[in-house]
């Protein structure tokens, strides 16, 4: 995963992203039916749970775990059992990313509100070794300070190898 740390960030559309999540209909929901107008390269996904690489990721391995229903308040709307299931998922697949990439930490945080994105989903983000201080933590999450240009293909060959390093460790717990 070496060749990732010399990708450059490239500025990221901030005004076009916020219209186009304001007005466009749920985005993983159109992507757990399969939309194409949705696509995002997938890494797992079951009954229940998708798991995919963020279309923006400002780090390498940078997914998304959601429920496939769509939920929107963690506190009302999923049962103590459906969230220990989803954060299980999210431990697994952080389990996954260290196994893939030099991480040193793993990020895991839960953004949206109900005028975007309200769908639930879990940002699950590996940081690698040796990032500069100042360019960790928020830093490295906002897409503010530009995104990565990752290839399709190369996209879809991170997907595979982050989904068989899951598996893996899915079946190992």
């Amino acid at each position: 995963m070496e060749r990732f740390r010399t990708i450059e960030r490239q500025p990221f559309d901030l005004e076009a992203y916020v219209y186009d999540i304001e007005t466009r209909p749920c985005f993983i929901c159109g992507l757990v039916r399969n939309d194409p107008a949705f696509f995002h390269h997938r890494v797992f996904e079951d009954d229940e749970t998708i798991i995919f690489l963020s279309k923006y990721p400002t780090l390498p391995g940078y997914c998304l775990v959601c429920p496939k229903e769509h939920r929107e308040d963690l506190a009302r709307d999923m049962s103590t059992d459906e969230y220990l299931r989803l954060q299980e998922k999210v431990h697994v697949l952080s389990r996954a990313l260290k196994s893939v990439f030099d991480a040193e930490r793993i990020y895991v945080l839960s953004l949206g509100s109900q005028q975007a994105n309200s769908h639930l989903h879990f940002h699950v983000v590996p940081l690698p070794s040796g990032v500069p201080l100042e360019e960790q933590q928020y830093h490295a999450l906002m897409a503010e300070h530009g995104v990565l240009q990752i290839p399709d293909d190369q996209m879809a060959q991170l997907a595979q190898r982050i989904g068989e390093a899951y598996r893996f460790e899915f079946t190992a717990r």
